[in-house]
């Protein structure tokens, strides 16, 4: 993908929306984290820890959003630098898995300890914690149809009113019962959370890394729907990976019958690629004589 080319251009369309919703998470991370410390909640801790990854999830869809629309000055990055979204994805991996490794050694430390916790401080600012969460799903909402980036920082917004809610479980729970240890399970419950999302991050950002063919995408379909273009006689070498969210391409050597127009074939092919699979940029090589020995990559 040519750096002059476009990615996303509806999720510059709602860049402020993604804006708008990183200060109101980044603000109210401080607030979570300040009073958690302060009074040794560790579901305060452990919800701000899943907070501190959305606040990255969210700067890396806003900053991929300004990425797209950027050209490049330097004429080097043949791709663009759209893996940027990628590497800050895998850097919300290892805040995560941080959070969670540091939320559940804490919740071991104090197993069979009382612990002191006071209920008022967890239902204020889980509740806080909800209110704001949900004027970022409300604010997002409305461009989570059109752009993948803002999709993709809604479904985490989403994902961290669960964890809002659970500081507000905790908050209840040392209310009626005046134990503090709710506080613990609650924190150990987040902190698991925490650690399968990440771990399925995780695999996502490998698979892109590794350039695996992206979830969805049939190969067998692909070279069917290829082999059924007209002209077409035979389809080889087909590689299919993900540039980043949302931005599939794809390669292939398309032997094509004797007599057939290569450009009449090559235009059909592309559209075939992008009207069943959704891979907009296809680089794609025209061998047009099948007898001609095809020197592929041995690699």
């Amino acid at each position: 993908m040519g750096a002059g080319h476009g990615h996303d251009h509806a999720g510059g369309r709602h860049r402020w929306r993604l804006a708008v919703a990183f200060a109101l998470v980044a603000a109210f991370f401080g607030v979570e984290l300040a009073v958690g410390l302060a009074t040794g909640s560790l579901a305060l801790v452990s919800d701000a820890g899943h907070m501190a990854a959305d606040v990255v999830a969210l700067g890396a869809a806003l900053l991929a959003t300004t990425i797209a629309t950027r050209p490049d000055g330097t004429g080097r990055r043949t791709y663009g630098s759209y893996r940027a979204e990628v590497l800050a994805s895998g850097l919300t991996v290892l805040v995560m898995l941080g959070v969670s490794a540091y939320v559940v050694a804490e919740a071991v430390h104090r197993a069979g300890r009382a612990v002191e916790v006071a209920s008022g401080p967890l239902l204020l600012v889980g509740g806080l914690g909800l209110v704001v969460n949900l004027a970022c799903l409300v604010l997002l909402r409305g461009g989570a149809r059109e752009s993948l980036n803002v999709r993709g920082a809604y479904l985490e917004v989403l994902a961290d009113a669960v964890g809002s809610i659970g500081v507000l479980l905790a908050g209840l729970l040392v209310a009626l019962t005046g134990s503090g240890r709710w506080d613990t399970a609650v924190a150990l419950a987040i902190g698991v959370f925490v650690a399968v999302r990440a771990l399925l991050l995780g695999r996502e950002v490998l698979a892109v890394l590794a350039q695996h063919a992206p979830r969805g995408v049939d190969l067998d379909a692909v070279v069917d729907d290829l082999e059924r273009v007209p002209g077409v006689a035979e389809v080889h070498d087909l590689h299919v990976w993900t540039l980043t969210s949302g931005m599939d391409v794809a390669t292939a050597h398309l032997v094509v019958c004797v007599g057939a127009d290569p450009q009449v074939v090559l235009g059909a092919a592309q559209s075939a690629l992008r009207e069943g699979h959704g891979i907009d940029h296809a680089t794609l090589q025209v061998e047009a004589n099948p007898a001609r020995e095809c020197h592929a990559a041995t690699w």
